[in-house]
């Protein structure tokens, strides 16, 4: 089962470990951190794992629904997360080390710039689940308390 306040707690976890990042990485000296790589992997396991639980829990369960804006609801979430994972895969890709766990900035002044539109994407696909996917998970679920 999957409640509300979870996926709640998981957008302010994920929202504060944006939050701290960002901090971190305005100071060029802070980037090679242990703090700042081990907040950033933090950061990103929890954002691809509650784009998974979204995606199938509450995205699967409403594309079963016969009525076509709900549908279509689901479909414009689940192709957003597609291309969350395809823009965020290639930020790691330029940024990150993965096999080695580590950042690899060469131009700090670009991945400060990538880093913010990369977590304002993820941040704005949070906003969009809070005020429109849980509002009519709950509106179909006649108000429970449970998301999935």
């Amino acid at each position: 089962m999957l409640t509300f306040s979870e996926l709640h707690a998981q957008n302010h976890q994920i929202t504060e470990l944006s939050n701290v990042f960002l901090y971190l990485v305005k100071d060029r000296a802070m980037c090679d951190t242990t703090c700042a790589r081990d907040v950033f992997f933090e950061y990103k396991r929890r954002v691809k794992e509650h784009i998974e639980l979204v995606d199938q829990k509450l995205c699967g369960k409403l594309i079963a629904y016969s009525d076509l804006e709900i549908k279509n609801t689901a479909d414009r979430f689940l192709s957003g997360s597609v291309e969350i994972r395809k823009i965020f895969s290639r930020y790691v890709k330029d940024w990150c080390s993965e096999k080695h766990k580590v950042l690899t900035i060469r131009d700090h002044d670009k991945f400060v710039r990538e880093t913010k539109e990369m977590f304002a994407l993820v941040m704005d696909r949070i906003q969009r689940e809070t005020e429109h996917l849980y509002p009519l998970i709950r509106k179909l679920e006649d108000g429970e308390k449970l998301a999935a």
